[in-house]
């Protein structure tokens, strides 16, 4: 037994995201993320409480002014919300043109990993779920709230919708890898669009806490969450360039910001550490504590050492 611990201890030091369950399909995914969500206490878009009540979520639409538009019903369940809709990652195949979300669903085995993704879902009010659809994201300003005093605004004409200033960088980062892990194209206003609210909203420590236990079933982190990759204007075509195999120098020399936007060696103030970014604590460190490097030389020049538990590769 005392052999087993200590294995299964080292397992955990080694890989930190060991898969405990990635999702078949959609509905897998929900019942997921009821266990990773099982402590959030509001909905992402109204900030409504939420209880939830053997693995269902029951906002309480008083707590947060919610005045129901038009769905009664669905306004009083929570639903898991595809931040990035089905349509925007599904309308480009086959299966989509020959016949929806439902025959993606039932013949697109790639189509049911996105659609499936945990890092895609939040818990949202079933109506505005609903009336959000497969909007795209923007600031509208001059566009009235539709469901009382719920920040959401949804512009139905232009298919468009506006979330709460507190989630605008969480729903960037979403987008940055949902983009990233399955080359979805985002418009240059998009982008700009995405940057701004990354700039604007931080990563927080709940945003981390959930990225973390979402990634023990995904087997992976979200790395726009964890500052591993950063975004930046014309980061999809970099990446294909990077795939038709050119060198990093070569691309490096041609595309500046890039090399400027990807911090790989992350230091604890504290500890006077330092990790790579494929060791495990480089997303432990809390955000106050942090110190960024270019290279492991800057980073022992400053006078930190490098993490006992991480080990050194080539970069």
């Amino acid at each position: 037994m005392l052999f087993v611990r200590r294995f299964c201890m080292f397992l955990l030091m080694v890989f930190p995201f060991i898969i405990q369950a990635v999702p078949a399909d959609f509905e897998a995914a929900k019942r997921i993320a009821q266990k990773i969500y099982s402590d959030e206490q509001t909905d992402f878009y109204c900030n409504c409480q939420i209880r939830w009540v053997g693995g269902k979520g029951q906002p309480d639409l008083r707590s947060c002014g919610y005045q129901v538009r038009k769905n009664g019903p669905r306004a009083q369940r929570i639903e898991w919300e595809h931040v990035v809709p089905a349509q925007q990652f599904g309308v480009g195949r086959a299966c989509w043109q020959q016949g929806g979300r439902e025959q993606c669903g039932d013949t697109d085995q790639t189509f049911r990993r996105m659609e499936a993704n945990l890092f895609n879902l939040k818990p949202a009010l079933g109506e505005v779920n609903g009336d959000r659809a497969h909007f795209r994201f923007s600031e509208l300003p001059e566009t009235p709230a539709q469901h009382g005093a719920c920040p959401v605004r949804i512009d139905f004409r232009r298919q468009l919708a506006q979330p709460r200033a507190e989630i605008r960088g969480d729903i960037a980062r979403i987008y940055f890898y949902m983009a990233d892990r399955y080359q979805l194209k985002l418009s240059d206003a998009e982008q700009q669009l995405f940057l701004r609210w990354h700039q604007q909203d931080p990563v927080d420590e709940r945003e981390l806490v959930l990225m973390r236990r979402t990634a023990q079933h995904m087997g992976h982190q979200n790395e726009f969450v964890s500052g591993i990759k950063r975004w930046y204007p014309g980061y999809l075509s970099h990446q294909a360039e990077l795939n038709s195999g050119a060198t990093v120098r070569q691309l490096f020399q041609s595309t500046p910001s890039a090399n400027q936007n990807r911090s790989i060696v992350r230091g604890n103030k504290n500890s006077k550490k330092y990790h790579f970014s494929h060791c495990s604590g480089y997303v432990l460190i809390k955000a106050s504590n942090q110190v960024e490097f270019g290279t492991a030389a800057e980073a022992e020049a400053a006078g930190f050492q490098l993490a006992g538990n991480c080990k050194t590769q080539q970069h």
